[in-house]
């Protein structure tokens, strides 16, 4: 699906739709969805949020850390555990005092995912 029709389902479209074109503009590699995800973060369904906070992610869009940091603390446990990932996938070193606070997440899901993102990040920073 062209990157433009998905760029606008998102902003337009029916819950579902927005949804499952956050998903696919993570897995486009274009940067020219970047823009419309980080806006997305707002939305008011948590799928959606958590789709575009992991979408992010994928795409490797470093620019978003300081929108994605906050969404740590999303009440979804889910947007919390796409947060995380992201944050792991872009390797943001500033990230980490604010994922070692995630390490105190109620949920499991949540702690498991920043767990791995803390190893991500710390892998990359010691050059193995």
């Amino acid at each position: 699906m062209a990157v433009q029709k998905l760029i606008d389902d998102l902003k337009n479209g029916s819950g579902i739709k927005r949804s499952r074109a956050a998903a696919e503009l993570g897995h486009c590699g274009d940067l020219a969805a970047a823009a419309a995800l980080i806006g997305a973060l707002e939305d008011t369904n948590a799928t959606v949020r958590s789709n575009a906070t992991f979408a992010l992610g994928e795409l490797g869009v470093r620019e978003a850390v300081p929108q994605l940091v906050p969404m740590l603390k999303d009440g979804d446990e889910w947007v919390r555990k796409s947060a995380a990932k992201a944050l792991g996938l872009l390797k943001a070193e500033e990230a980490l005092p604010h994922l070692e606070a995630a390490l105190e997440d109620p949920s499991d899901i949540v702690r498991s995912n920043v767990s791995r993102s803390l190893e991500q990040i710390r892998s990359s920073m010691s050059g193995s």
